[in-house]
């Protein structure tokens, strides 16, 4: 992490400015426009903003959503834990190739501020539960061109695994707390589980 933000800063460099080609980011456009996607390793991830009226108060300049593809999680819904998994979330029968296991904030200087996850109907997919979530994060690898963000993603999440396992067990609670059959499609729920994360005192507490 401290490498990848010493050499932008060597550079003059923000941590965006190559995904956004110099440019103010337009809110909801996908960074890059069809996502970013590993097809080797099966995750893939993207960058937006939404508008300040959606967000009133928010530090956010914008912030990453990360996914894993079919081949990582396919064969493992027939399990025990994913079984209960979908009897929590109401049995989904949506057909869809990624699975949302994060989102990340970053403030203006495209640093990391929050760590968070949505309901399904924000991205348009599925999740899955926080165990197999954790595993997938855990083991994330990217290679889609993008290598700052990409050490960026991969390091944050290794050193915020404690805090994103919160997180998701918050996130499976807020979904438990809710009727099953409508839970995903509920526009009234779009973030399940929130925390903020201080960088300076994570490296310091490491």
């Amino acid at each position: 992490m401290l490498e990848t933000y010493a050499g932008l800063a060597e550079r003059g460099e923000h941590l965006l400015q190559r995904l956004l080609d110099g440019q103010p980011p337009r809110q909801w456009q996908h960074y890059p426009e069809e996502d970013a996607i590993d097809l080797r390793s099966a995750y893939q991830w993207f960058y937006h903003s939404h508008s300040p009226e959606d967000r009133p108060g928010s530090v956010e300049h914008g912030h990453f959503h990360l996914f894993a593809r079919r081949p990582l999680w396919s064969r493992r819904l027939h399990s025990r834990t994913e079984q209960a998994f979908a009897r929590l979330t109401g049995q989904p029968q949506r057909t869809v190739q990624t699975r949302h296991l994060l989102s990340i904030g970053l403030d203006a200087k495209g640093v990391p501020v929050s760590l968070f996850t949505v309901n399904s109907w924000v991205t348009g997919d599925l999740m899955l539960n926080a165990v197999l979530t954790e595993q997938l994060l855990a083991r994330i690898q990217l290679n889609t061109g993008h290598p700052d963000i990409e050490r960026m993603l991969t390091n944050l999440i290794r050193l915020c695994l404690p805090q994103i396992r919160l997180l998701l067990v918050a996130r499976d609670a807020a979904l438990a707390s809710c009727q099953p059959g409508t839970v995903l499609t509920d526009q009234t729920l779009e973030v399940l589980s929130h925390l903020p994360i201080d960088l300076d005192r994570q490296f310091l507490a490491g």
